[in-house]
């Protein structure tokens, strides 16, 4: 029996695919390379000695993925295929709904036809929206402030509602804070198209030559040093957190949800200088004026993963600020040679 992994060539999904393999499960990849690369496969091949079954497609297309279903033993799936930048999502926003939402429904369609009912999905924190106090729990209220999030708190309600209709599922909605870090060896990572959405890519790439300075967006934030604080945690800590939830999912009906964070704040300013301090390089950083839609403070209440799942991140804004430095020294150009 295999796991299937939607977006398995992704960040999060390619290092989650490492800790499949490590923990025995076989894979099956789904990925249309949208937001990936086909090198990643061979990298995984590199790290874990083994090569998962791959499929280039679209969970849009019900035809191809029927035949990944027919063709494959799969006993769960977990859901990273979407697209993920905030503020492409305000651009484009019929683009985040058609491919978030009606991809996750096609998935699902085709996931009742083939009697496969275990689906651990990834969610974000994004989902507490604006007025929510840290540290977040899971019994919190949810909303959102641009389509991106909506598409989570929508995916993640239509997940609930089948699980409600249907007592045969078991569903799992994993809230991310902040990923960041890379596989220890180096060889995957954090790689985004154009310019960073994301905090710590942005000061890598800066770290690298690529951008001449990072954009701190806010500095008269309600926190210690006025810049936005957030729960960062490693990437590698994450994948960990999927690998358990898939052992609980199989075990368990229903709908869940928890939470994957440190439970622990720290500042933009704060990242940047554990940055420069571990890896002596020096970040140069300019203020700008706060983004729409960005809190204060966001952190997790990560205590329901550790009770119910056995989880917890085990490892520290160094080791975050090292693997991540270490990633995007050793490839300046991400997945392109």
């Amino acid at each position: 029996m295999s796991i299937l992994v939607t977006g398995g060539a992704g960040y999060i999904g390619s290092h989650t695919v490492v800790e499949l393999l490590a923990a025995g499960y076989e894979v099956v990849i789904v990925d249309n390379f949208s937001n990936s690369s086909p090198e990643v496969l061979k990298r995984l091949k590199t790290i874990t000695g083994q090569e998962p079954t791959f499929y280039e497609g679209s969970i849009l297309d019900k035809d191809f993925m029927t035949k990944v279903f027919k063709e494959n033993q799969i006993e769960c799936v977990i859901h990273f295929a979407a697209f993920k930048a905030v503020g492409e999502s305000v651009e484009k926003p019929l683009m985040y709904y058609h491919n978030n939402i009606t991809g996750t429904i096609a998935l699902l369609e085709v996931m009742a036809e083939a009697g496969v009912k275990n689906i651990v999905f990834s969610s974000s924190a994004t989902v507490y929206g604006m007025n929510n106090i840290s540290p977040l729990t899971e019994d919190l209220p949810t909303s959102a402030t641009n389509p991106y999030g909506y598409t989570k708190v929508m995916m993640e309600q239509i997940l609930n509602d089948v699980a409600f209709a249907d007592s045969q599922w078991s569903v799992t909605n994993l809230r991310y804070f902040n990923p960041i870090g890379a596989h220890e060896s180096g060889l995957i990572g954090e790689a985004p198209n154009g310019i960073p959405n994301n905090l710590m890519p942005y000061i890598t790439q800066v770290a690298v030559g690529k951008l001449k300075e990072l954009s701190v967006f806010g500095d008269d934030y309600d926190t210690a040093d006025g810049t936005g604080v957030r729960d960062y945690i490693h990437v590698v800590d994450l994948a960990k957190g999927h690998v358990l939830a898939v052992k609980d999912n199989l075990e368990t009906k229903g709908a869940k949800v928890y939470n994957l964070g440190t439970g622990t704040g720290y500042s933009v300013l704060d990242l940047v200088k554990a940055f420069e301090a571990e890896n002596g390089v020096t970040i140069p950083y300019v203020i700008k004026p706060r983004r729409a839609g960005d809190i204060a403070t966001c952190y997790a209440d990560p205590s329901k993963a550790k009770k119910i799942l056995g989880w917890q991140a085990g490892k520290n804004v160094h080791d975050m600020v090292r693997d991540s430095w270490k990633w995007q020294s050793q490839n300046p150009n991400g997945y392109q040679e």
